[in-house]
């Protein structure tokens, strides 16, 4: 029977996907702890409103290195790839990456400098005030783009045992810095500077592992002028983080701010904690995904069976598991709210159950768009990220006024679900292709 004898064969790629994963499980895991840690720390000791500046820190950050990491670095794993470490089009590449990584940041804190030249409340006051904090903040950004992007670079080359060694020096000196800095009394935005300095001493280490893998050479990574080709195929991928910075970060940024005016720092917070708890296994997500399946997806780029039959088990194998695992976390809500935040925010466990629901269908969906990057189909990627974008917007324009803060969690998740659908039929539009 054809089902029957196709079993076997599903059971190797679910092997397989296992074995990667579990190669990048130190890294996912050491950025989990250290997340939860910070977390937990900034809500029990960083006052009222601390785990709110810690969101919107990141959030900054992800505004400032959405460019590099959702747009060159996502380029770069899918042509180093297929390429061996060391010769001249790997190094041309990795060129071209580390290029454009410095110009993206480089022009994003300078548009945050002439914002905050206007009017701190305008630029925000995340590096804590002042010229040297402001110089600071920039060179600690640079430098964790910068072993970012070898992280990238050590994956596709197959050195996840690398990859997962800077993962824990990021986690660990970021989060060390920060309790020290909480310990020494010092404010929040000091802190959350600390943090940062901290995660950026692991471009130390990242820097020496990939000389010991034959990334980095000691000489330039080109002779002469950069490849233009390399630049201009990566500034395509930039195009589309443009529109997860536009559609994602941003939008996430501005729906904080609303929800912060309309109902309050408060009520915000019991919104604010399921968001976070919701980025703690969504990181987990996140990071197995780009470690794990993309690289192997990008591999399989000139197989177009191969890649089928990988992202159906992927598919299988996820849907399954991420059933099994925020369904454990709706059963446990009243033990982790407490636990992992503060006391007071076991109020939020009634917004818990529709992000959960939202979450599953946002991860899968997410298999979907990986392989519209693997695939190089960037005009359909960002039209799907403004589809996702305006369906947000009208869902929670509907909702909010009507269902208060329990609208935009049921925004969240009906607008996953609808995007699950038209990815289903995506899916079998490009099958048939």
């Amino acid at each position: 029977m054809p089902a029957l004898a196709a079993f076997p064969s599903l059971l190797t790629r679910w092997r397989d996907f296992v074995r990667a994963g579990a190669g990048a499980g130190g890294a996912v895991l050491a950025r989990a702890v250290g997340a939860l840690a910070l977390n937990k720390l900034l809500a029990v000791y960083g006052g009222p409103g601390g785990l709110t500046l810690l969101a919107q820190f990141q959030n900054l950050l992800a505004l400032l290195t959405a460019l590099p990491n959702d747009g060159v670095h996502v380029g770069l794993v899918k042509y180093l790839a297929p390429l061996r470490p060391g010769r001249p089009r790997h190094r041309a590449w990795l060129g071209a990456a580390l290029l454009l990584s410095g110009a993206t940041v480089g022009a994003g804190l300078l548009g945050l400098a002439a914002l905050t030249a206007l009017g701190p409340e305008r630029g925000g006051r995340a590096a804590g005030g002042g010229l040297a904090a402001g110089l600071l903040f920039g060179l600690a950004v640079l430098a964790v783009t910068g072993q970012t992007l070898l992280g990238q670079a050590l994956l596709a080359a197959g050195r996840r045992r690398a990859f997962v060694v800077v993962a824990v020096c990021i986690s660990a000196l970021g989060t060390g810095a920060a309790a020290g800095a909480l310990a020494l009394g010092w404010s929040v935005p000091q802190v959350l500077l600390a943090y940062l300095l901290g995660q950026s001493l692991a471009l130390l280490p990242a820097v020496g592992l990939a000389r010991r893998a034959g990334l980095l050479p000691l000489g330039p990574l080109w002779r002469g002028q950069p490849s233009r080709a390399a630049l201009r195929a990566l500034g395509r991928f930039v195009g589309t983080a443009a529109s997860v910075l536009l559609f994602g970060k941003a939008l996430d940024f501005a729906v904080r701010a609303l929800l912060v005016q309309r109902f309050g720092l408060t009520q915000t917070d019991l919104w604010q904690a399921v968001g976070k708890l919701s980025d703690n296994y969504t990181m987990v997500v996140a990071a197995g995904l780009g470690s794990v399946f993309y690289p192997q997806l990008a591999a399989l780029a000139g197989q177009p069976a191969a890649a089928r039959a990988y992202i159906r088990a992927a598919l299988q194998l996820l849907a399954l598991a991420l059933a099994a695992g925020l369904g454990l976390i709706y059963l446990l809500r009243d033990w982790l709210l407490p636990l992992l935040f503060a006391p007071h925010l076991l109020a939020a466990r009634a917004l818990l159950g529709p992000q959960l629901l939202g979450d599953w269908a946002k991860f899968l969906t997410w298999v979907a768009l990986y392989q519209l990057l693997a695939q190089a189909r960037l005009r359909r990627y960002v039209a799907a990220q403004a589809i996702s974008a305006l369906l947000y917007v009208a869902l929670l324009a509907a909702l909010l006024p009507a269902l208060g803060l329990r609208g935009a969690v049921l925004a969240h998740a009906s607008r996953y679900w609808l995007l699950l659908a038209g990815a289903a039929l995506l899916q079998l539009r490009i099958k048939n292709e």
